[in-house]
């Protein structure tokens, strides 16, 4: 899963190559005739790859298209993946590490950490304060993210002040 602008960039850059990698494969006659097993095997592997980071790619593209006032449903492919659900929640809210911190009353350090490690450190009531105050839960058998009014005038309140504090560096 892709998690920010510099992971985008890099897939970005990596599905480019592969489909470069590709079209050398397509016009190598000379493997593909004297060892068509090998080309085939290196071929569909260079493919999925490519196949799966652009399937990341456009993943992350629609979060960072979302309209942050809108729920948004989200998927995982297996409980394993459960921690994509914050992270994505997250970027389609556009919320930043920094902002999430305030409205779960954690530090920056801890969130940035929590998704690093996709979770796995934090506590199970710290992945429900996250769930919470992004407004992740179950509904029709689907996951739903939706900001309610107490998370958005926080979330406004912090950016407001964020601004407050930039005005007055740049004026001194």
């Amino acid at each position: 899963m892709i998690k920010n602008d510099l992971e985008y960039d890099v897939t970005l850059s990596c599905v480019n190559k592969m489909g470069r990698a590709i079209a050398m494969l397509e016009r190598d006659e000379d493997k593909k005739n004297n060892d068509p097993d090998t080309w085939q095997i290196h071929y569909d592997g260079v493919t999925s790859q490519r196949q799966d980071l652009q399937e990341q790619v456009t993943e992350y593209e629609v979060l960072i298209a979302h309209n942050p006032k809108n729920k948004i449903v989200l998927q995982i492919e297996s409980m394993n993946e459960l921690s994509d659900l914050l992270i994505k929640a997250r970027i389609a809210f556009k919320i930043t590490q920094e902002e999430l911190a305030y409205l779960c009353d954690f530090t920056t350090e801890q969130i940035k950490l929590f998704e690093d490690k996709d979770y796995q450190n934090a506590s199970y009531v710290d992945f429900l304060a996250v769930a919470n105050a992004l407004g992740v839960e179950i509904a029709d058998g689907k996951f739903i993210a939706n900001l309610d009014d107490f998370f958005r005038q926080r979330l406004a309140h912090i950016r407001l002040q964020n601004h407050l504090d930039d005005n007055m560096k740049a004026a001194s």
